[in-house]
């Protein structure tokens, strides 16, 4: 089974590592909207080794509940670019969360080409995906990036990836370059597309757009991803993200045009992820 047969099987949206997740020290909170995930069916769970406390919240969530953890699907991430150094994130990874896989580890933020040389030389973080893979600490490895459209087409084209973690967004509809060219080497590779920066990090939810997170999960997903996640703080943001996965509808398109429109005078600003315009 490709990866993207079995993503189809959990659904098409996720819980994104960013929101509550991101932050040191707040179990409690984090607990929540983990729990509530799992309530809700959402079964897709993202996280990173850099994203502060986000490993262990998870961790103390599959403890106490092992059953669970068989049934959903967990990713991490490691930004490391050695091998060495990658495989120690690995381990910490694992004992962090409390289990002795990850469903999908991914090469973390890959930016420049300068990053694509350092993972693919000899002794690079890429030797550490392709052996945890083959011994069956990671199912599947992937690679993540929302700097470089060309970087990160380079990096699905030439790494053995079964997946790719891209921004999937109205700044991107407008821009091309992920979409334009990211998105088809995936398609045309046959592996897995997972959308990130769905909402930029809360900052187009901002008044001036008057754009509900929900539509623009919906614009995201209109697009061919595999499944498309959002970072959460509350129990309500969570159930917003369960309902369009339980019962999305399709933006007509003059949902989708007046979405770009409003994005296109601010596009320096809310582009932020890519550095530099």
């Amino acid at each position: 089974m490709t990866l993207t047969q079995l993503l189809e099987r959990h659904g098409k949206v996720g819980l994104g590592g960013e929101g509550v997740l991101r932050t040191h020290g707040r179990n409690t909170e984090a607990r929540i909207v983990i729990e509530e995930a799992i309530a809700r069916g959402i079964t897709y769970f993202d996280s990173a080794h850099v994203y502060a406390d986000s490993e262990l919240y998870y961790g103390y969530v599959w403890r106490e509940r092992p059953e669970v953890r068989g049934r959903v699907f967990q990713t991490s991430k490691s930004a490391t670019r050695n091998r060495n150094g990658a495989l120690a994130d690995l381990e910490s990874t694992l004992e962090r969360m409390g289990t002795d896989y990850l469903d999908l580890w991914q090469i973390h933020d890959v930016r420049t080409q300068e990053d694509l040389d350092r993972i693919s030389a000899p002794g690079g973080a890429l030797e550490a995906f392709v052996e945890a893979k083959s011994s069956g600490k990671v199912k599947y490895v992937g690679v993540t990036g929302h700097h470089d459209p060309n970087v990160l087409t380079q990096a699905v084209e030439m790494w053995p990836v079964d997946a790719v973690m891209m921004p999937v967004n109205p700044v991107e509809a407008v821009l091309g370059g992920f979409l334009t060219s990211t998105l088809p080497a995936a398609k045309r590779k046959e592996i897995a597309v997972i959308g990130m920066k769905i909402l930029g990090g809360s900052l187009y939810l901002d008044p001036l757009l008057n754009i509900p997170a929900e539509a623009l999960l919906r614009f995201a997903l209109s697009f061919d991803v595999t499944v498309a996640i959002v970072g959460c703080s509350t129990r309500s943001e969570v159930s917003m993200l369960a309902d369009v996965k339980n019962k999305m509808a399709p933006l007509s398109e003059t949902e989708f045009s007046d979405i770009e429109d409003r994005f296109r005078p601010y596009l320096k600003q809310l582009a932020f992820y890519r550095g530099v315009l």
